[in-house]
Order: C-alpha cells, then structure tokens, then sequence
C-alpha cells in the first residue's frame, strides 16, 4: 500500500460519506459552505464542499471495507494493512511537517504537531454542485445624464407648493320666532322697545364672538394638520433623496462605500479573496 493508493480511497469515500477515519491518526471531515458574495458584494458563488482534517480519535471502518472489497481480502487482513500504514505515516509527518494526499491536498503538522489539512485550489467532492456557477449582479451602470435627470426630476417634486386645506365653516342658524296669529299685537311703550332693542343688540354681539371663537378654533387643529403633513412629506423626500444617493455612489464609486462598510482588516480579506 502507498501514498497515492490511499489518497484514492478517500476521495472515492468522501464523495458519499462526511467523514473517512484514517485509524490511528484522525479523519477527513466534508462541510458544505453556504453561497458567499464577492468582487465587492457583485457576485453569488454557489455552495461546495470543504474538506478538512480532525486529528482525534475517532471510531469508522469505511476505509477498511472499502479496501477489503476492492482487493478481495478478509476484514481483517484489510485492517491490519492500513493499521501498519498509518502507524508508519505518523513519523513521516512529525518529522517532515507535510505529507502529500495526491489529489485531495497536503496534511501537515505544526511544531507542536498538531495537524491540520490545505485542500488543493481544484478540489471538487460536491457533486449536487455540478454546473453550478458564480452569477453576476452587474447588469447596468447609470450614465451621468441618468443620473442628472433624476436629480432635476427630485428638485422638482420638493419644489413645488403645496395647496393648504380649505375648512368650511358653517354659518350660524338664526331662529325665527313666529308668533300666532291668535294673539293680538300689543304696543310697546318706547322706553320698553329701545330697552328690547338694545338686548337684541347686546344678544347678537354675543353671539358673533361665539362664532368667531369657533372659527378660531376649527382653524387651529386644520393648520396643525397642514404643517404636519408638509413636515413629513419633506422628511420622506430627504430619505428618498438619501437612498438615492446611497445607490447611485454604491454603483459608481464602490471603493468608497466599503470604507464606511468595512474596517481595513476586512477590506484586506474581502481584497485578498477576490
């Protein structure tokens, strides 16, 4: 049994199963990675598989009944083939630091020989993920008199004046009283009608100042209403203006939104990455 013989079982194994137990040393462990964004928040790449190394012990014979069907060996013989393998693997990589998986990748091992795995670049366990590709979301880019001419048509909206609401009020109803026709009319002396008149006077008077406290009092509540309603139509057009704004420099000018997104040391991974 060899390097390459090995390597090969594994990534046959690896492609159905989520772990592959090399005994005595640890095992290959395969996670799915979820869709991730790159080139600045443009571009959806699609999910894959990771593969990676636990270097714990850990219980599994898919790597010895795969070996002991493919070459037609007992269980048992099979077992102990790859036991003397791996135990002869084991100072190889304390010694040397990296043992090379034929394509899968490279083991290594620090200075404390803690051990931990680099997959290769072209590594593909995902079958699910066949023909799946990164999709773009660049798909237009405004032009300099797109964007004048949405800025002019925003001028226009927040300049033009807005109608205040007319109220109505209504006129007071004067009673009439009618007197009866079976009553006879009896004349006043004068001192008497100029006292009546002046009561009448004083009684319209009163109620003039009613209606004008009422009118006063219906006008406030309508003019409050109108400012409110002016204020918030202007505070929703400095948002739509914003937003606007925020899109149209997220579009041209990318570099300087990440700055205010971002600290330094994410832009250097998002950077690195792409």
């Amino acid at each position: 049994m060899d390097i390459d013989l090995l390597s090969k079982m594994v990534k046959e194994l690896i492609l159905d199963n989520d772990r592959v137990v090399l005994p005595g040393l640890g095992s290959f462990v395969a996670e799915i990675v979820p869709s991730t964004f790159s080139d600045k928040g443009y571009t959806i790449n699609p999910p894959y598989r990771k593969l990676h190394f636990r270097a714990k012990p850990d219980e599994g014979s898919e790597l010895v009944q795969f070996y002991a069907q493919t070459n037609n060996v007992e269980f048992a013989v099979a077992e102990r083939i790859i036991k003397d393998f791996i135990s002869e693997l084991k100072p190889v990589i304390h010694t040397k630091k990296i043992v090379v998986f034929p394509g899968l990748g490279r083991l290594r091992a620090t200075k404390e020989n803690n051990l931990f795995f680099v997959a290769d670049e072209d590594l593909d366990i995902y079958p699910d993920g066949f023909a799946l590709e990164p999709v773009s979301l660049k798909t237009h880019q405004e032009t300099r008199e797109e964007v004048a001419a949405v800025v002019t048509d925003l001028k226009s909206i927040l300049q033009e004046p807005e109608a205040e609401p007319v109220v109505e009020v209504p006129e007071p109803e004067t009673q009439v009283e009618e007197i009866p026709e079976s009553e006879p009319i009896i004349e006043e002396p004068e001192a008497v009608v100029e006292e009546n008149k002046e009561q009448e006077t004083q009684t319209e008077e009163v109620q003039v100042e009613e209606v004008q406290v009422e009118e006063h009092v219906i006008e406030e509540p309508a003019k409050k209403k109108g400012s409110l309603k002016k204020a918030l139509i202007i505070v929703l057009s400095i948002i739509f203006v914003l937003l606007l704004a925020y899109a149209i420099v997220g579009r041209v000018a990318p570099d300087f939104v990440d700055s205010f997104l971002y600290t330094p040391e994410e832009l250097k991974i998002l950077n690195h990455r792409l």
